[in-house]
């Protein structure tokens, strides 16, 4: 049985009325696959505005860039964040121009409204006061509100819109779906004219055909002595895929799991060399890849698995995050034109250690080189973020380092990938299991919070901490099962009682870090990496205010013997004269 699609029905109907020119400007998209899924469907309308020197190219350049720009977007990202980026850079665009070319604030000013359906979701987009209504089950709603100020009743003017300002605030919000939602997109010459009652009417006892009701709408409109352009697009919805089907992320789901591999046996033209690792849920192979004559890393699934599907939509779910990521400090994910006749995934072979045997191996490291592969595992998680993921599974096991000193992020197994959780939220976080593992999970994730980047930072604190003490910075395991009690007790372990040659404002970067509360930590990677080579002086004051014998033990005793060899020798001198 073919699983239900997305499916939609547009139709749009646009008149100059008594003007000379149509400055409104409407468009829609319906994509194919993949794009179906990863972006939905998106529908949008712009009304230049009335005395804007160029309104007609200012409300065809909002709509045709968005729809061209928003499908050009990262598959990671979500609806908003692509949005907002797209709005945001085609605002300046029109800003710009508008000074440069017109020399006034009204050069290139439009009204803008944007509907994306996308899986069960619906998001909008709106900025001015072009409308968006929805006609669900009987009753209309407004569910965009008009950026307008009304002087007297006879004046009024827009006070948000595109180009009209360098900074843009957009209103978006999003709202679940439902079979034969009718979403209607309207300009002020439309909505301005038609009391709400009218337009529900209008649909209410329309016919099926949706272009007969934007018209109607329009011709209503018109005779109520509209004096400006007309536009009225429509939007319903025919068909909801299922809540959690993916088609992308499980488009080899249907082939088998690979056989049992040994040295010698060659699988889709990889020779497979050496079984390197093995779990119950992984076998991670070295293989030498006949077809280029290189030597690459093969992870396959394990067999325990081969009937659970929420494994194998995982499995896939890895492959996929990482591919999208191109970065010297991730781990990449090799592209195959060949036919996969199992599920498997390969990546690039990296000759070196993990970041624990490198801890392992150099139980003393010098500051600075702790710095260098801290500053490395730093860009790579923003490559992530860059992205919209979270790693969420940071730890010395998921970090390789090879013989050239570069530094890798190898594991995309608890990856969260925004535009992905649109479509379907893969339960990582089940009721009895946490993402991560337990010391360099974040605490909020215990607390069935969502993940943010200061979820991944505390796990890349954890892991400074440890490589410079030698330990965790809460001087032991986390509590199993931590509850929000088990967390409040936990005391962080300053670093002069594991390490006295760490300064204390090092110290203070690393407790900031690893707070427990994320709202106590740094809101950047860049800050943390700032303040672990820079003093920052919020740590120094306080600090410095302790009693030596706490601030730095070695330093006090070490005085303290030196004075008292001193009092001796003094009294020696004195008893034998």
């Amino acid at each position: 049985m073919t699983a239900a699609k997305l499916r939609a029905s547009i139709a749009a109907c646009s008149d100059r009325g008594v003007k000379n020119d149509n400055e409104d400007f409407f468009g829609f998209l319906i994509p194919g696959e993949p794009q179906l899924t990863l972006k939905g469907i998106t529908a949008a309308i712009a009304d230049g505005m009335s005395g804007s020197d160029a309104g007609k190219q200012a409300s065809d350049c909002c709509v045709t860039g968005f729809l061209a720009d928003y499908y050009s977007t990262p598959d990671s990202w979500s609806v908003k964040k692509s949005g907002q980026q797209i709005l945001s850079a085609t605002n300046s665009w029109l800003y710009s121009q508008g000074q440069q070319r017109y020399e006034s604030a009204k050069g290139m000013v439009s009204t803008f409204s944007a509907l994306i359906l996308k899986s069960t979701i619906a998001h909008i987009f709106h900025i001015g006061d072009s409308r968006v209504y929805r006609f669900r089950q009987g009753n209309l709603e407004q569910i965009t509100r008009d950026h307008r100020v009304w002087v007297d009743k006879e004046k009024n003017y827009l006070n948000r819109a595109m180009g009209i300002e360098p900074h843009l605030e957009v209103d978006y919000h999003s709202f679940p779906l439902e079979r034969h939602d009718l979403y209607i997109l309207t300009t002020d010459g439309v909505h301005d004219f038609l009391e709400d009652k009218i337009i529900r009417e209008i649909v209410a006892n329309g016919e099926e055909d949706l272009q007969k009701i934007a018209e109607a709408i329009v011709a209503r409109a018109s005779i109520n002595g509209s004096d400006d352009n007309l536009t009225c697009q429509l939007v319903r919805v025919e068909q909801l895929p299922l809540a959690r089907e993916d088609e992308v992320l499980r488009r080899h789901a249907n082939l088998p799991f690979p056989p049992p591999l040994s040295p010698g046996m060659v699988l889709d033209g990889y020779r497979i060399e050496e079984e390197l690792h093995a779990s119950k849920r992984t076998q991670i192979y070295r293989a030498y890849d006949t077809r280029t004559n290189t030597r690459v890393i093969l992870k396959a699934p394990s067999v325990l698995y081969d009937d659970d599907t929420h494994y194998i939509e995982h499995f896939l779910h890895e492959e996929w995050a990482g591919k999208r990521i191109q970065h010297k400090n991730v781990l990449r994910i090799l592209d195959s034109d060949r036919e996969k006749s199992c599920i498997y995934y390969v990546t690039e072979y990296i000759e070196g250690q993990t970041l624990r045997e490198w801890m392992d191996n150099t139980p003393k490291p010098y500051i600075r080189e702790i710095r260098k592969i801290v500053e490395q595992i730093a860009r790579g998680l923003r490559a992530f973020h860059r992205m919209e993921m979270l790693h969420q599974d940071l730890k010395p096991e998921n970090i390789m380092i090879d013989n050239d000193g570069v530094v890798k992020i190898i594991d995309f197994g608890s990856v969260k990938i925004a535009g992905i959780a649109e479509i379907t939220p893969l339960d990582h976080q089940q009721s009895d299991q946490v993402v991560g593992t337990l010391n360099y999970t974040a605490p909020e994730y215990h607390l069935g919070q969502r993940g943010t980047v200061k979820s991944d930072l505390f796990s890349l604190g954890v892991i400074t901490y440890e490589m410079i003490n030698g330990v965790l910075p809460y001087g032991q395991d986390m509590p199993e099962k931590p509850d929000r009690l088990k967390l409040s007790r936990l005391q962080y372990v300053p670093s002069f009682h594991k390490n006295p040659m760490v300064p204390i404002w090092i110290d203070g970067a690393l407790r900031k870090a690893t707070a427990i509360n994320p709202q106590l930590r740094y809101d950047s990677l860049s800050e943390f990496l700032h303040d672990l080579s820079t003093p920052n002086p919020e740590f120094l004051g306080p600090e410095e205010q302790l009693p030596l014998a706490q601030r730095n033990p070695l330093a006090f005793w070490k005085s303290l013997t030196a004075l008292s060899m001193l009092g001796n020798l003094i009294l020696l001198y004195l008893l034998t004269r």
